[in-house]
């Protein structure tokens, strides 16, 4: 007895050992970025893990001096109508491979699971070329389309592991009642399934918040930017030199997400996990 009590607390010990290794490894680099913004220079050199002084100038340099607001909103805009449009093509897909059987619904679902094989920049220069003949490049529409495409491999085949574990006899219990199939994929299909319709539109959303390869290929003029490109070309080139101020914008970049994560951790998790159940 004494034997099993010893090594449960040598194992515990270990495990609260590397979480705090973890957190430790994790939290500095954060602590260093907020502590960065509020240096008065311009370099992260000089910048100290407990500065000497603060400043919010940076902060105030990018708002009256810069065009920081304006991509704040364009990334707002295309974020959230990506999340709409993403979560509405992903859930309705989702539905239909779960609940339908059709012809080439089998070919279907795996063309979606070998798309995820290839990564999206892949296919950067038909996305060129197909919104150069839509005429939607320079324009945040074509960017909110492709997001929202290329979204619905992965958001669909998770949703569809939810949707498959998700008890028939309700749908046939609604049909007996003279349900639709629209009545019961909204008034049945959506209420149960919160967590990972949370999931999904939580990571829409932060998709196109933190792209930055496709908003620099299809948006050109300045006031298109996004967060991404307006804080690339503060630290590029010869007289781009503004560190501090580029940490500052990050530090306030990642605001909405991190609010997002506190309001919908439990959720996040639960659909998460309850993705990956196949049924």
């Amino acid at each position: 007895m004494i034997g099993q009590a010893l090594k449960r607390r040598i194992s515990t010990g270990i495990i609260y050992i590397v979480l705090i290794v973890t957190s430790i490894f994790v939290l500095y680099p954060v602590v260093w970025v907020i502590t960065g913004s509020m240096n008065p220079g311009d370099s992260l050199f000089s910048t100290r893990l407990i500065p000497k002084s603060l400043s919010f100038r940076h902060y105030t340099y990018l708002f009256q001096e810069t065009d920081y607001l304006i991509w704040y909103k364009n990334t707002l805009k295309i974020a959230f109508w990506n999340m709409l449009i993403s979560t509405v093509l992903v859930v309705s897909a989702a539905y239909a491979f779960s609940r339908f059987r059709f012809p080439g619904r089998r070919q279907g679902l795996m063309a979606m699971l070998v798309l995820q094989m290839f990564p999206g920049f892949m296919g950067m220069i038909a996305i060129y070329i197909l919104l150069l003949q839509l005429n939607l490049l320079d324009n945040h529409w074509g960017l909110i389309l492709v997001y929202a495409g290329g979204s619905i491999p992965f958001g669909a085949w998770l949703v569809k592991g939810y949707f498959d574990a998700l008890p028939r006899s309700l749908e046939e219990a609604a049909k007996m009642d003279g349900a639709s199939h629209v009545t019961i994929f909204a008034k049945i299909m959506m209420p149960l399934s919160k967590p990972i319709l949370v999931f999904i539109a939580v990571t829409n959303f932060i998709g196109p918040w933190m792209d930055f390869i496709f908003a620099r290929l299809v948006l050109r003029t300045s006031e298109k930017k996004t967060l991404a490109i307006g804080l690339f070309e503060m630290v590029t080139g010869r007289g781009n030199t503004e560190f501090t101020t580029f940490a500052a914008g990050a530090v306030l970049v990642a605001v909405p997400i991190t609010i997002l994560f506190f309001i919908f951790q439990d959720h996040l998790v639960e659909g998460l996990k309850a993705g990956a159940n196949k049924g």
